[in-house]
């Protein structure tokens, strides 16, 4: 999308975030899983010690899309940058804007010195892994995801 900026996301930008987030759970089909607030992502995104950075994707004073990522180690390869997210409104989608993002994404992991860009994407979602392809990603079959969620945890018992 000609014109369209990638810039740090403000505190401001946080009520589109999470519509966002919401776009993406919805399509997912998990929204009924998203539980995270504005004021989470107000005091985990830009409190003193923030726990994820983003990148807006912007045209006209609008957003368009996201990238939400932090940094994590790999004991086998190092420090990390782990892309939580890569959102583009369904309106804007196929006009360049997850590329402008993945480019800067890449930008970042070249200048912070990562040794590797990890991120899920899910089995079925076939426009997402042509997506990723297209960088010449790697995308793993082999590794299982494992989680615990929060009701998980409070009901964890030490034995």
């Amino acid at each position: 999308m000609s014109g369209t900026v990638i810039r740090k996301a403000r505190k401001e930008d946080v009520p589109q975030m999470l519509k966002l987030i919401k776009e993406l759970a919805d399509f997912e089909k998990g929204l009924h899983l998203v539980t995270v607030t504005e004021s989470d992502l107000l005091r985990d995104g830009f409190g003193k010690n923030p726990l994820f950075h983003a990148l807006i994707a912007e045209k006209n004073l609008e957003i368009h899309g996201m990238a939400v990522y932090f940094y994590t180690y790999s004991t086998w390869n190092g420090k990390t940058l782990y892309l939580e997210d890569l959102i583009v409104s369904e309106s804007s989608r196929s006009k360049g804007i997850g590329k402008q993002l993945m480019d800067e994404i890449i930008k970042i992991a070249k200048e912070q010195d990562v040794h590797r860009i990890s991120w899920q994407v899910l089995n079925w979602n076939v426009e997402a892994q042509k997506f990723y392809k297209r960088f010449e990603a790697s995308l793993d079959d082999e590794w299982l995801n494992g989680r615990l969620d929060s009701d998980q945890i409070r009901r964890y018992k030490n034995k």
